[in-house]
């Protein structure tokens, strides 16, 4: 997971309608958002890519346009958990714009695709010169800090078929196409739980019709469906994130 990220264009290379892919960016003011196509590049995220590592200096800010990244803890076994997520609807470094320098967690890709990187001396200041840029980035903290809640009290009280649904909906809200590329391993660490009880809900949810699973790849069939299975916490999140987790051509 120490892959760098792939690089597959940068400076003016970068567009506004790039930059219109991701909800924080997309509400840039022209100065802000001028500095970001200039300094800014636009990256190719594999599965797995690490963004960040535990107690490391933060130096780069993502902003996904179609990749989702993964906030995980690691216990000291060697086990792994999944407490957060993020996609086109925020960006990477939290801890940056809370005043810290790096993290307890790991970050890194569990979902395929493009981001826009900027520097964290970038970000730090442009949160500073720019007032829409600060209030866009506080809007997202408080959202994410609200589902953080929600979340724990999901895994807590619903069982592994609703959360398997919730996690599949939020992903696919978050990328480009019906297909996602996921192993029942790496769900299962998503959803912190045993990959007998992963396979048992995915079956489940394939055997309804929902999804169709095969070759390391999950593809959403039928999303009304999904959205049926899964727990409330599924509409809570497109609540606290003010419906920017679907992007407006999703057909449902």
């Amino acid at each position: 997971m120490n892959e760098k990220p792939r690089k597959i264009a940068r400076n003016g290379l970068l567009t506004p309608q790039l930059l219109a892919k991701n909800s924080i960016l997309r509400g840039l003011e022209d100065s802000a958002a001028a500095r970001i196509i200039r300094e800014g590049e636009l990256l190719n995220l594999a599965l797995r890519q690490q963004v960040y590592e535990p107690e490391t200096p933060i130096r780069d800010v993502y902003f996904p346009l179609e990749c989702v990244l993964s906030i995980v803890t690691r216990m000291k076994d060697g086990s792994q958990i999944e407490v957060g997520t993020i996609g086109r609807e925020g960006m990477s470094a939290l801890p940056l714009l809370l005043g810290a320098s790096s993290t307890a967690n790991d970050c890194y890709c569990q979902v395929r695709g493009h981001a826009i990187r900027i520097s964290a001396t970038l970000f730090r200041e442009l949160s500073l010169s720019s007032r829409g840029f600060r209030q866009l980035l506080d809007r997202y903290l408080q959202a994410y800090v609200n589902m953080l809640g929600q979340l724990a009290a999901c895994n807590r009280l619903h069982s592994v078929y609703e959360r398997c649904a919730r996690w599949l909906l939020m992903t696919h809200d978050r990328v480009d196409s019906d297909e996602i590329a996921l192993t029942h391993e790496f769900l299962a660490m998503m959803l912190g739980t045993g990959r007998s009880g992963v396979t048992i809900a995915a079956g489940t949810l394939q055997e309804a019709g929902f999804i169709r699973y095969a070759h390391g790849s999950i593809t959403v069939r039928d999303r009304e469906g999904l959205e049926n299975a899964s727990c409330e916490c599924y509409e809570v999140a497109r609540e606290q994130f003010g419906g920017l987790l679907r992007p407006m051509d999703h057909k449902v």
